[in-house]
């Protein structure tokens, strides 16, 4: 911002003419009104629309006003843009338009396209991609992590896989989605070089968890829960349309939030209890095995690597108080040993175990036909009598994205570990930073074993929060530790920190 020409000396007699100042005035007005313009239209269209059975003339006017909105901000100001996203995206499959079967060959293309979430996905693309290419034309050294490198690489495996695709589109569209949560690792790992950006994503990322808590604990208070009825057994979903993304994205917060929960202040200890709760009974509620069983890894690991003996005994008292009160729980967990199989495409009453064991011998020989690109993303469920997908990310990694996306999958995975582990190591034992690694460790855990017997590889709106949990565990894991900063994210020639950024960070330690 310069100084106003009143300010300098002998400004009374340079006074710019006022006739110049009308363009600036005019092209101002011109905008506002125009905005307005565009407002009202957006909100006229969605009104009138509001009675017919056009669901999508009702959101999609409204989600372009909006997306415009975001997208000046995301060109202006780009990291409060990616803070906003990660406050809001879990809160966007509220208003998805493409049902509950999205992901299923009948909704592959065109109608998962056209849901607020992947318009978002979208746009958060090409934001990232222009910011990237910015700081590397000023000179910014985008120093490569190999956690990076495994992501990209397991992009350009699902990438290639298109090409073999029967469906391409439905396959690009897998592999946008797959880009869009890999960006926003790589994104917040360019981002978060202090303690300061850290706290602010952190911040984000848990605003982002009071709709879904305050959606479903409204509902449940009105008699109507979010809910979805799988054979005898009632899941909520909570704002999503599975209750297996509820009980997903559920996990990495329960997980993350144990373990930075000591190391927070008072007040922020006081807004972390309730989430925590409402998390934990909500994630009972969704009956996911899988996501329970994950998180509860995580959790003991966390307890164990922070020597929190407390959390270990209160929790193996929770878990047993939760099967007496939780309806279906315990008997949700009985049916792993059920004699009645599953049916392929059936309510989820029988042994679903033996149904998946099953499966995966069929689904394993599809990758026979080209072992080294594989069928294609999200091609499984194109050609198997369930039409499901395999139900297990490795052998998907095999089969849609062959041996490269197969060892781009496993390589992802094992840095995700190491990434955890650097960051402990890298951090004092009862420090924030301790816990935030500790939370990044566990997480990846978490994701490990849901990998296993889920398919979580393209579950965007749980993955951009692992993602970003990943992110502030690789800070830890980078930061030097006497400037608390990241090195080598500076223009070339200048290895550390400018003298200000050092003054900054000793006042905040301060």
């Amino acid at each position: 911002m310069s100084a106003s020409p009143a300010t300098h000396p002998g400004a009374g007699s340079h006074r710019r003419p006022r006739s110049s100042a009308l363009p600036t005035s005019l092209g101002g007005r011109v905008a506002t009104v125009g905005a307005a313009v565009l407002i009202c239209a957006a909100a006229m269209v969605s009104g009138l629309s509001a009675g017919g059975d056009n669901k999508s003339l009702v959101v999609l006017p409204l989600v372009g006003v909006v997306g415009i909105g975001v997208a000046v901000l995301a060109l202006t100001r780009f990291a409060p843009f990616v803070l906003l996203l990660l406050g809001v995206r879990s809160s966007l499959d509220v208003i998805k338009l493409s049902g509950a079967s999205a992901g299923n060959t009948a909704t592959n293309n065109a109608s998962r396209g056209l849901d607020p979430s992947s318009i978002v996905a979208l746009l958060f693309l090409v934001a990232s991609m222009l910011w990237l290419l910015a700081q590397y034309s000023d000179g910014r050294r985008l120093k490569g992590s190999p956690l990076r490198i495994a992501l990209l690489s397991l992009v350009a495996a699902g990438t290639v896989s298109v090409i073999s695709s029967e469906v391409p589109g439905a396959s690009a569209m897998e592999a946008m989605r797959i880009l869009s949560w890999v960006m926003m690792f790589i994104v917040l790992e360019q981002v978060i070089v202090d303690r300061r950006t850290l706290e602010k994503v952190l911040y984000a990322a848990y605003a982002g968890l009071l709709f879904p808590l305050g959606y479903t604990l409204a509902l449940m208070v009105f008699g109507s829960p979010p809910s979805e009825v799988k054979g005898s057994f009632t899941r909520i979903t909570g704002p999503f349309l599975q209750s297996n993304t509820f009980a997903r994205y559920l996990a990495f917060m329960v997980v993350f939030g144990v373990a930075i929960y000591p190391s927070l202040s008072r007040r922020s200890r006081y807004a972390m209890v309730p989430l925590l709760g409402l998390s934990s009974m909500f994630l009972l509620m969704t009956l996911t095995r899988g996501a329970i069983l994950a998180a509860v890894v995580g959790v003991v690991l966390v307890a164990v690597v922070q020597r929190r003996k407390g959390v270990l005994v209160g929790f193996a008292a929770s878990a047993l108080l939760a099967v007496a009160l939780v309806p279906g729980l315990g008997a949700r967990f009985a049916t792993v040993t059920d004699t009645q199989q599953q049916l392929p495409g059936g309510p989820e009453t029988g042994n679903s175990l033996e149904w998946r064991l099953k499966y995966w011998t069929e689904v394993l020989p599809l990758a026979n036909s080209n072992p080294v690109t594989g069928i294609g993303l999200n091609m499984t469920q194109y050609q198997t009598d369930a039409a499901k997908q395999p139900h297990n990310d490795f052998i998907r990694a095999y089969v849609e994205t062959g041996i490269a996306g197969l060892l781009a999958y496993l390589a992802m995975h094992a840095l995700l570990l190491r990434n955890g582990i650097a960051a402990i190591r890298n951090s004092v034992r009862g420090t924030f930073e301790h816990a935030v690694a500790t939370g990044a460790l566990g997480c990846a855990v978490c994701f490990l074993l849901g990998s296993a017997g889920a398919n979580v590889m393209s579950n965007v709106v749980s993955l951009w929060y692992l993602a970003t949990f990943s992110a502030a565990g690789s800070y830890i894991a980078r930061r030097n530790p006497v400037t608390g900063r990241v090195d080598g994210l500076y223009p070339a020639g200048r290895t550390s920190a400018p003298a200000s950024a050092h003054a900054s960070q000793a006042a905040s330690s301060s």
